[in-house]
């Protein structure tokens, strides 16, 4: 059963990859080189760097504010790199990326694959007090830092070498350019490992984990993602979601195997992302959520400037995608919006087409072939559709563990989510909240998630975000903080009268707090202690 569960994957995968244009006949000479860089870089990013310069060396591999840089070029530029970079990591540690959307991150990571060297992914909104602790937990040994973040690095400790990415002037610090024009260009030996990313979590609730990305077993789980998300071989992808950020990265490497071309842009702004896709003619576009709202806060004169006809996916993650907004996004862009659901730990759970968005906005899809989801209930077992519970799930890149020790709760070869959700009579799955924003209130089970859709279908609502705090009388009740579109109004007594007939009575927000905006972190995520913060003052 076993082989013909694995025979039966190879030949979806192979199925996919032929279809999407991945795989298509090759030279026997072109073959030989692909095999010859496959012995030496194993499945890594430095691979498929190697594979495009050999297949379509001339491509742009990345286009960003500088300009263009072709997979040949990036292929040789990153053999410099490695081979600077060779003895400036002290054994034993990691190399520490601290930069925004642009060629200079892309450039270490292969780099680092080609030594064999770990890479850790940290975000650009972090502290100057989480910075010290996380270079410090993930032994990092060599920072490489885009110049605007210096101000940000903690007492500098003998051990720690900088090197400076993004820089707007002469600087008397070691530079990524600089070192790629001092590198050798002789081709590295083979690594005596492969090399490792970490990813920090949003840190949201608590101080970020460092969670260890696993190697992928072969290209099964880029068909799994490509089976539902039509990307094609040699796409234009404006990557708006920062590279640090699990869905970014995701990114990244489904266009190095795609061999896409990546159009960076070191901060998001909706206009000059329409700009983007027009100017460079993208075909899809990674974003988070909050980016998909911005882009439909433009001005009708703005948005009908650009023409982004062109678009054929729009792919979401990394927060939750309110139904209203995945509705008003494809009125505006067309069958064109994929939402995908995971997490750092589980990688990806279930992926939403345009076709589901358009029959059940608020879900987040189905599974992709190769991946197993259950709900549970608190005692571990599986529950019917239709009612709620925790979301287990299970593929072949669920993360290896937090770098600081410890894991998922895990059964059955299934990890938790965190999650709570249910499934649909068509199969269809929702998440309904996190299991630790669920409150109980008068007795009664509360999702806040519940509530916040249901504010922010309100047409005078902008943005909304529902969390429980606690109350002396019914023990936690619901806080609403809720931004409005400009020039409307609504005050919090009208707002509640709105929303009754929506949900249950004690789902009903107690407080309602206007704000500007919602406080969110880099990847867009709201903050909820900063909301606590807000209901205080």
């Amino acid at each position: 059963m076993g082989t013909v569960m694995r025979r039966a994957g190879f030949v979806h995968t192979a199925f996919v990859l032929v279809k999407q244009g991945v795989i298509r006949p090759l030279r026997p000479d072109v073959l030989l080189r692909i095999a010859r860089a496959w012995r030496r870089w194993g499945l890594s990013p430095a691979l498929a760097f190697a594979a495009g310069a050999v297949r379509h060396a001339d491509r742009a591999a990345v286009i960003d504010e500088r300009g263009a840089l072709s997979y040949a070029e990036i292929d040789q530029r990153t053999t410099r790199l490695a081979n600077a970079l060779r003895d400036r990591v002290p054994r034993g540690t990691r190399i520490g990326v601290l930069c925004r959307n642009y060629h200079g991150p892309v450039e270490t990571v292969i780099a680092a694959a080609k030594l064999g060297i770990d890479v850790v992914l940290l975000n650009t909104g972090l502290s100057t007090q989480q910075l010290a602790d996380v270079l410090t937990e993930q032994r990092v040994g060599l920072l490489v830092v885009d110049a605007e973040f210096r101000d940000r690095l903690p007492a500098q400790p003998d051990a720690l070498d900088v090197v400076l990415a993004w820089t707007d002037g002469p600087t008397r610090h070691a530079t990524l350019e600089h070192l790629i024009a001092t590198g050798s260009a002789r081709q590295p030996r083979r690594p005596p490992r492969q090399s490792r990313l970490v990813v920090l979590t949003s840190g949201t609730t608590g101080a970020p984990k460092g969670a260890q990305r696993p190697d992928p077993p072969g290209l099964g789980p880029a068909a799994a993602i490509l089976s539902r998300v039509p990307l094609r071989a040699g796409e234009r992808m404006l990557v708006c979601a920062p590279l640090f950020h699990t869905w970014g990265l995701a990114a990244f490497q489904l266009g190095s195997v795609l061999g896409a071309t990546l159009v960076l842009r070191r901060r998001f702004d909706p206009e000059q992302a329409l700009a983007a896709v027009q100017r460079h003619h993208c075909t899809s576009m990674f974003a988070v959520p909050v980016m998909l709202q911005r882009l439909l806060e433009l001005p009708a004169e703005i948005h009908d400037r650009y023409d982004h006809s062109t678009l054929r996916i729009v792919a979401s993650s990394g927060s939750a995608l309110p139904a209203d907004l995945a509705t008003r996004f494809q009125r505006a862009f067309g069958p064109v919006l994929h939402n995908l659901y995971g997490s750092t730990e589980v990688s990806w759970v279930s992926i939403a087409t345009p076709q589901d968005l358009r029959a059940a906005p608020g879900t987040v899809g189905r599974p992709p072939p190769g991946t197993t989801v259950r709900i549970l209930d608190e005692h571990g077992q599986e529950v019917g559709r239709g009612r709620t519970g925790r979301i287990f799930a299970g593929n072949d890149m669920l993360f290896s563990g937090y770098t600081s020790g410890g894991s998922r709760e895990t059964r059955d070869g299934l990890m938790s989510t965190g999650d709570l959700g249910r499934f649909d009579h068509a199969g269809r799955l929702f998440v309904v909240g996190r299991e630790d924003d669920m409150i109980v209130s008068g007795g009664e089970n509360v999702y806040p998630k519940e509530t916040e859709d249901a504010i922010a279908g309100l047409p005078e609502v902008s943005d909304a975000a529902v969390i429980g705090v606690d109350d002396a009388e019914f023990g936690q009740r619901l806080a609403a903080f809720v931004v409005l579109r400009p020039g409307r109004q609504l005050d919090a007594e009208q707002l509640r009268e709105r929303v009754r007939d929506r949900v249950s009575k004690y789902a009903v927000p107690r407080d309602v707090v206007f704000l500007d905006e919602l406080p969110r972190n880099a990847t867009g995520k709201v903050v909820p202690r900063e909301l606590l913060a807000r209901l205080r003052t």
